[in-house]
């Protein structure tokens, strides 16, 4: 598995949006995007449309600070 950095936002009321960051583990970009809306959908209760994502891109081993994703990506190799 590789690890991704996720940025983006997504609809927080009427007229707000809320950014966010997100570090996943997935096997390649479209498998990070669909874990992230996926997660985001299930935390806040959105539809896949009220999220959009600005950024993917790839990290290092040395760049990762969720304990999770490190765990997953290191178990891996």
């Amino acid at each position: 598995m590789k690890a991704f950095k996720i940025s983006g936002s997504f609809k927080k009321g009427k007229r707000e949006r809320q950014k966010f960051k997100i570090e996943v583990a997935a096997e390649n970009e479209e498998a990070a995007t669909q874990k992230v809306l996926s997660t985001l959908g299930s935390r806040h209760r959105l539809n896949r449309k009220e999220i959009s994502i600005d950024e993917i891109s790839g990290i290092s081993g040395d760049e990762i600070t969720s304990h999770v994703v490190r765990y997953l990506t290191e178990g891996s190799r």
